[in-house]
């Protein structure tokens, strides 16, 4: 990864490696003088613009162990680019070796035993795709065109965790390069320690080419929330809010926005940009009387400007918030993990909130708890189990 130890590559260094990489790479190696070079070093965060020496676009597994064994010769920096979703933008480097996977796109659904094994360069719009057709879901991600390797290393919020657990929960086995070139498929059963730091240890433990998740009946229709409340009522709102989450089941797992309005065609057009407190939840099982009376809390904070709860095809809910958050633009994220969410912590993101910069900026209260709190520390190397 860019952090890492690695050397910047000298013109002919760079030339020596492209050339010894395009003579056993089947996929393509891309270097600045390529014209697709410019789209190879872009990812989805306009803030980062680094200029890798090279971008070895694998095809497959075997391009990934050449890559491997190319860099462990060469020694430059690496970076490892699975979807490019991610804020700090890691999968792309300066002056160095990109193994990027994005082109690895393949999935496989067993309905029977209820799994799925995904290469790495999928996203999760992807992934659900073919797990919808047959009404299974693994957790993970709320804009879809997130890649799944990066959030499910690191985790793995979704918007039915509290129900299914994180992404990374969800992983029963995974294949990954290590950096001796080996292959390795490592499980509870196999190699455990590599397992375990895998899910939710992040980067630094070689290249995961794919992932294989169990999966959990869902859809193809869910019930969730979403809705908008006064930004006048925004503190009264959020402890209103908050009582409700503490006592809510773990299948549902709830959300609130503090944001201006999107300009939704769903939204009369007078209410866009402005201020409100967004409300939503998600049933983590079928719709029914059962959702209903389980969301209820969630949507009984008092009256709204809009309530725009219901039903709605799940792979919708996941691409649904994809276009408020375009390529290109440029993003930064900062994140805390709260035990509680007291009345001076809700003063806080308040006070914050007011002095936003843009009405783009926003700030998002996410519950765990249910089955996120339920793995223990030996199991995952996901280190905030306890927070609320």
């Amino acid at each position: 990864m860019p952090d890492n130890q690695g050397a910047v590559l000298s013109a002919s260094a760079a030339r020596a490696l492209a050339d010894e990489l395009r003579s056993s790479l089947r996929g393509e190696v891309i270097d600045p003088g390529h014209p697709g070079y410019d789209e190879a070093r872009t990812v989805w965060n306009g803030l980062i613009d680094r200029r890798p020496a090279l971008v070895a676009r694998c095809s497959g597994t075997a391009d990934v162990v050449e890559a491997v064994r190319a860099a462990r010769e060469h020694r430059p920096l690496v970076s490892i680019r699975g979807g490019g979703h991610q804020v700090a933008g890691s999968g792309v480097c300066d002056d160095g070796l990109v193994i990027d996977l994005s082109r690895m796109k393949g999935v496989h659904v067993d309905p029977a035993a209820r799994t799925a094994r995904a290469q790495a360069g999928v996203t999760w719009g992807e992934f659900d795709r073919e797990t919808q057709l047959h009404a299974l879901a693994a957790p993970g991600g709320e804009i879809s065109a997130t890649g799944i390797a990066g959030l499910t290393l690191g985790g793995g919020f979704g918007f039915v965790m509290r129900t299914f657990g994180l992404s990374c929960d969800n992983v029963r086995s995974l294949e990954i390069v290590t950096a001796d070139g080996a292959v390795r498929t490592v499980s509870r059963e196999e190699e455990p320690e590599l397992f375990w730091a895998a899910r939710g240890g992040g980067r630094g433990l070689g290249v995961v080419t794919s992932f294989e998740f169990g999966l959990h009946p869902l859809g193809p229709e869910v019930a969730g929330v979403l809705v908008l409340h006064p930004y006048e009522r925004a503190e009264e709102v959020l402890r209103a809010w908050r009582d409700a989450t503490y006592t809510a089941p773990e299948t549902v797992t709830p959300e609130l926005l503090l944001w201006s309005i999107p300009a939704d065609p769903a939204v009369p057009q007078e209410l866009h940009r402005a201020d409100c407190v967004m409300v939503g939840a998600v049933y983590g099982g079928p719709p029914g009387d059962a959702a209903t009376a389980a969301l209820a809390p969630q949507r009984e904070l008092g009256p709204p400007l809009m309530d725009l709860s219901g039903t709605m095809p799940y792979v919708a809910l996941q691409s649904a918030n994809t276009w408020r958050f375009p390529d290109g633009e440029r993003y930064f994220m900062k994140s805390h993990f709260m035990d509680e969410l007291s009345d001076e912590a809700i003063g806080t993101l308040m006070e914050w909130y007011s002095r936003r910069p843009t009405p783009e900026s926003l700030i998002v209260v996410r519950t765990l708890g249910g089955a996120v709190a339920r793995v223990g520390p030996d199991d995952s190397a996901f280190a905030h189990r306890s927070a609320r």
